[in-house]
């Protein structure tokens, strides 16, 4: 038997076993098979249902305009194993062995997908009518919330609760935003950026309070910590989200400070044959000199192919691919298209293209002249343009970034 024939009977032996059955795990089953590997793929889920897309709970799906967001993915043809409502409950690495409700599954490689949890409000746990927003079952239990037009309280003005504020005011509802922070998107925007942003609110009829806290949740009202009581036929939890890695205690995969799994640039984590990608992973970027934790859709899409590259380079001897991209993501608010490309955090210079009143603006975040992040509001253009020039390295004339009706790609000195 010739060496290429052994590699590739080793491959058909091996199997690879995927934990989460979101975007990125089923992507890392597909990418498998995209790149080649033919042993046995097994994608574990925690939900009952189809895999399914995320972003469309926020939007069609509330609305009642689709059922659901499942993948177009034929796993039968691609010969793909399904365990869907299945918990994984622990990682014994040393033995190569997840444990389940079901009982112990072995593997070969694992690839740890299992995204972010939302974090809860502290209190409210148990109370009538208080809802997150993170998966199918969540969205249909929402959806009566707006088909009766209640009264709605969201705690937290960051993506998630401007989306779902979009559909509540869509839907006929009235609307409180409850934020603590001075601003919304205050976690993700400097304040000058975002504070355009508060006006968009008000615009859509929704009443935005910053600056605020809220001290309980009652049934069918929130009471703030100024002693305001908003009365909520049902309250809506969108204060951020944490990596789902807390199974992993004990597992030797080392966890960083947030709570994600520290993969290397080839998306491994620290325990032999075990990957991570999507939410739940973090990993080097050599073009921002720090540890990117991303949670957004584009890296759950993209990080999958580099840790199916990973996993056949560890069987057949090839160069390890290196996970390096521009963070992308998009987020649809009260009649606005945002996009954001990029890191902006080491930043020296924020130029402005357009008035953050009107209706459609960007902004330029510059590192020593070299474009490194970009935000586009109604500009998409700009935002293709600059992801480009942010993958590029390219440095840019200010001045041309500042004039909105020179096309950024000609910024490029």
């Amino acid at each position: 038997m010739s060496e290429q024939t052994e590699q590739r009977a080793a491959r058909q032996a091996r199997h690879v076993v995927v934990v989460g059955a979101g975007m990125a795990g089923v992507q890392s089953a597909v990418a498998l098979r995209e790149a080649g590997f033919t042993g046995s793929v097994t994608l574990i889920g925690a939900e009952p249902h189809q895999p399914y897309d995320r972003p469309p709970l926020s939007k069609a799906v509330l609305l009642g305009k689709a059922e659901d967001s499942a993948f177009d993915v034929d796993f039968e043809a691609l010969d793909i194993t399904l365990r869907l409502g299945l918990d994984v409950t622990a990682l014994r690495a040393a033995d190569h062995v997840l444990d389940t409700a079901d009982g112990p599954v072995p593997y070969d490689a694992l690839v740890l997908a299992t995204g972010a949890e939302p974090m809860t409000l502290p209190g409210a746990d148990g109370v009538p009518g208080v809802h997150l927003l993170r998966t199918l079952d969540d969205a249909a239990r929402l959806r009566p919330v707006l088909d009766r037009r209640h009264d709605v309280v969201v705690v937290g003005a960051g993506w998630i609760g401007a989306e779902f504020a979009t559909a509540a005011r869509a839907a006929g509802c009235a609307v409180t935003v409850v934020e603590a922070a001075a601003r919304p998107l205050a976690g993700a925007l400097p304040a000058e950026v975002a504070a355009p942003m508060a006006a968009w609110y008000a615009d859509s009829g929704a009443e935005l309070l910053t600056g605020t806290r809220v001290d309980r949740v009652e049934e069918g009202a929130v009471v703030l910590d100024d002693g305001r009581v908003l009365p909520a036929g049902a309250v809506v939890v969108g204060i951020g989200a944490r990596p789902a890695t807390r199974w992993l205690a004990g597992s030797g995969v080392a966890l960083g400070p947030d709570g994600s799994v520290t993969a290397d640039s080839a998306l491994r984590t620290s325990v032999p044959d075990v990957y991570a990608v999507g939410d739940c992973a973090s990993f080097p970027s050599a073009r921002y000199g720090t540890r990117l934790l991303v949670h957004h859709w584009d890296n759950a899409l993209q990080g999958p192919r580099t840790a199916a590259a990973a996993i056949m380079a560890a069987q057949d001897g090839g160069p390890l691919p290196v996970y390096d991209p521009v963070p992308y993501f998009w987020s649809e608010q009260f009649g606005r298209f945002v996009q954001y490309a990029g890191h902006h955090a080491d930043a020296d210079a924020l130029v402005w293209r357009g008035d953050g009143a009107d209706a459609a603006w960007s902004v330029c975040w510059l590192r020593d002249g070299a474009l490194v992040a970009v935000l586009a509001v109604g500009r998409p253009r700009d935002l293709a343009q600059g992801r480009r020039l942010i993958g590029s390295g390219a440095v840019l004339d200010p001045e041309k970034v500042a004039d909105p009706a020179v096309p950024l790609k000609s910024a490029a000195l």
